[in-house]
């Protein structure tokens, strides 16, 4: 029954925020896996090299294809372990804004060029 003022039925069932959280997360860590990538490209002739998946696009084919792979991986395997529990939202939003920031800034060329 659905008293005054309730969105929901008292029955309804209650979906976990587990799903949404590896979705939010694994997007952070995809953006910082970027950064990673294309500054390890920039810096080392080896890791250049072997991210050339396509030569007309040189480095930039694997390093967005790698860290892509790396985002789905991380998505599956933290809805794996998270699918049906309830997490700390708070906490994984702030972390997921963190790495995102941190990608973000890592790829400006000033900063990129201190490492």
């Amino acid at each position: 029954m659905n008293r005054p003022g309730n969105i929901a039925p008292l029955d309804a069932p209650i979906m976990p925020n587990g799903p949404g959280a590896a979705a939010i997360l694994a997007a952070g860590v995809g953006c910082f896996a970027l950064a990673v990538l294309a500054i390890a490209g920039d810096k080392s002739a080896i890791i250049k090299n072997s991210l050339i998946f396509y030569r007309p696009t040189g480095a930039l084919s694997g390093v967005t294809t790698v860290a892509i792979l790396i985002w789905l991986l991380t998505w599956v395997i933290l809805e794996w372990r998270w699918g049906k529990r309830e997490v700390a939202a708070g906490r994984v939003n702030a972390f997921a804004l963190a790495l995102l920031a941190l990608g973000l800034v890592m790829t400006f060329p000033p900063v990129a060029d201190l490492f």
